[in-house]
Order: structure tokens, then C-alpha cells, then sequence
């Protein structure tokens, strides 16, 4: 009996230096998610050359010659692709600047993402969804 006095006597003993480290480690994870929910998002900000890949669409419909009326629906087409696009590329917080319009800076460039996003749509038939 007098072994399980001496684990008694521990467990009464250590009891409120565990009670601590637990209201220690909850107050300290609380400080941390109330600084996660109260600091302000940093949106992501990244260009694309629009000009640029718009005149590299007209230049080879240019040249592709052709029918007139399969033209204007493929510019449609495409015009739908880049539009759709452009909206994906702006969920989730992020803002995507024309890179013709912005004076200075350093956001990433993400044309090469508009492009591939752009042709995705076009060869799905996908065009623009319909707006939210």
C-alpha cells in the first residue's frame, strides 16, 4: 500500500503543474489563432501581357486567311476564352493586372498561365462560364 500512496501523493503533487502546462499551451494556441483570423490577407498580384496575346491570336487568324464567318466565331471564341480565363485567374483573392497598364513593380508575370488557360477553354468548347 505504501507504493500506491507514494504514486497517490505524486499525482496530487504534479497535478497542478499539469493543469498549467495545459492552460499554458491552450492560451498560447488561442494567441495564435486570433493572429491568423485578425491578420489581414496578402493577395497575390501577378500581370499578363493581354495586348500581347490578343495580337498574337489576330496575327494568326490573319494569316490563316479563310472564311470571314468562321473567323468572327473563332475571334468570338477566343475573345469568350480570354474573358473566362481572366475571371479563373482571379478567384481566390488574387488580382491579375493588365501588364500594358501597370507603370512599375515586381509581380510575377502569369501570361503563360492565361495562355494555357485560354487554349484549355477553346479546345474544351468551354468558351466563358456563365458569371457567378
Amino acid at each position: 500500500m505504501n507504493k500506491n500512496k507514494w504514486a497517490t501523493n505524486l499525482l496530487a503533487t504534479l497535478k497542478p503543474a499539469l493543469l498549467m502546462l495545459v492552460a499554458v499551451t491552450l492560451a498560447l494556441w488561442m494567441a495564435w489563432v486570433s493572429r491568423e483570423l485578425n491578420e489581414p490577407l496578402k493577395p497575390q498580384i501577378v500581370t499578363v501581357r493581354l495586348a500581347q496575346t490578343m495580337g498574337a491570336f489576330v496575327e494568326r487568324e490573319a494569316r490563316a486567311g479563310g472564311d470571314g464567318a468562321a473567323s468572327r466565331l473563332r475571334t468570338l471564341a477566343y475573345l469568350k476564352a480570354a474573358d473566362g480565363a481572366v475571371r479563373d485567374m482571379g478567384r481566390d483573392g488574387r488580382i491579375v493586372l493588365v501588364a500594358e497598364a501597370v507603370l512599375a513593380g515586381d509581380a510575377p508575370d502569369a501570361t503563360a498561365e492565361l495562355e494555357a488557360r485560354i487554349a484549355a477553354r477553346i479546345a474544351a468548347g468551354t468558351g466563358a462560364e456563365q458569371r457567378p
